[in-house]
């Protein structure tokens, strides 16, 4: 769009700042309007889902329990091939979802001389070669690249896989299927983070070229050594839903254990072992994590007790220290006794006494998360901490 032609008076910079003063109304506007939208929507038990779809937003009210209803009444069309996060039919619990679309796209795999063509959703090389069929090693590598050959090919994206070569590797007399990416012994070796002792022997030179189906073997002089294969616990990541209850738990991808092999030096005395140091270890298959969903919604206090409580939990959530929890309990012990419907005649109202009370928001005359959100907010931006702003309160006998 050109907003002023070649023969136009109006000099550019003035048209641009014309532009940007109608472009910051019409935002204000539209904000404006979808927040007040949204609350009168919340308020009838609808739900406002913000779609995500590419490079194209866009906000859907709706009562519906899953998003495949969600969508089906809004007209919105999922292939079979996109996939959806949340899940189509995952129950809807909370009052607004940011959700993404990724659309299937056809996607070449190329592994040597096979190539695979399929339809897929998946964002990440990894996810599109499972996605395939197609079994990759840790040491194998995967590059993306944009496919413009329409005669050959279908366009869209390629992933072309660059394989690492097998070889067997008799690490302390222990045979293993190994793969690599290196081009010598030695660089094998080093990806491996294999470390030579003194004593320590090759079968071939550091300087060999890797070749697909040889043999490489390391072995100790003098002691003896022994080699086992052992599980390599898988991390587990947890991501909390503050709309779900404490007891909630949902696997989302279970863990699977990795393994490893694990050369040891052992001295025996007698034919009884007496001192045992690991010497190597190569992981032959690296964990899976395990994420997981958990709930985290706060309990709904009612009396001080359970007030303070909450505030302590939710102090230490934004971010303050366990040190600072003595001042926001005196403060707001003297402000208000922590009671959620503490008035002044002032105008001053509930936990933190806000003046007005109203401007806590939704929820202010008996919400204590409500309340206590807005004073630790009120807090930080004003005195930085619970204890500035006790120190404040102290000094003036208000904060």
């Amino acid at each position: 769009m050109r907003i002023l032609s070649r023969k136009s008076t109006i000099p550019y910079g003035l048209a641009a700042t014309i532009f940007c003063l109608v472009a910051v109304i019409f935002g204000f506007i539209w904000a404006t309007s979808a927040h007040a939208e949204t609350k009168t929507a919340v308020a009838n038990g609808e739900r406002l889902v913000t779609l995500h779809d590419g490079d194209t937003d866009r906000g859907i009210l709706t009562k519906a329990s899953t998003l495949r209803e969600a969508f089906r009444s809004a007209g919105i069309s999922i292939d079979p091939n996109d996939m959806v996060e949340p899940g189509l039919d995952e129950t809807l619990v909370a009052s607004h979802y940011d959700v993404n679309v990724y659309r299937a796209r056809p996607v070449t795999v190329v592994d040597g001389e096979l190539k695979t063509k399929i339809l897929s959703p998946y964002q990440t090389p990894e996810q599109i070669v499972k996605h395939a069929k197609i079994t990759l090693q840790d040491e194998d590598k995967t590059v993306v690249s944009v496919n413009n050959d329409m005669v050959s090919q279908s366009a869209g994206l390629q992933v072309s896989i660059d394989r690492a070569t097998p070889f067997t590797f008799v690490m302390y007399g222990k045979r293993i299927d190994a793969f690599t990416q290196g081009t010598t012994v030695e660089e094998m070796l080093e990806l491996k983070k294999v470390k030579l002792a003194a004593n320590d022997m090759l079968s071939l030179s550091k300087s060999t070229p890797i070749t697909e189906g040889m043999t490489v073997e390391l072995w100790r002089e003098g002691k003896q050594t022994i080699t086992q294969d052992e599980e390599v616990a898988f991390e587990t990541e947890k991501t909390k839903d503050a709309d779900r209850d404490p007891s909630y738990k949902e696997v989302k991808t279970p863990g699977v254990p990795g393994s490893r092999t694990v050369s040891y030096e052992i001295e025996m005395r007698n034919g009884v072992e007496i001192s045992r140091k690991e010497i190597q270890s190569v992981v032959t298959k690296q964990p899976v994590k395990q994420v997981e969903v958990v709930g985290a919604k706060l309990p709904t206090p009612t009396n001080p007790t359970e007030a303070q409580a909450l505030g302590h939990q939710m102090m230490l959530a934004y971010g303050f220290g366990e040190e600072e929890w003595p001042c926001l309990y005196n403060l707001w012990m003297r402000e208000s006794g922590w009671r959620t419907t503490a008035s002044n005649p002032s105008g001053a109202y509930g936990i933190p006494q806000a003046l007005p009370g109203n401007k806590m928001g939704a929820g202010w005359q008996t919400d204590a998360a409500v309340q206590i959100q807005w004073g630790l907010g009120y807090i930080k931006s004003r005195y930085v901490s619970p204890c500035g702003a006790w120190s404040a309160f102290q000094s003036k006998g208000w904060y």
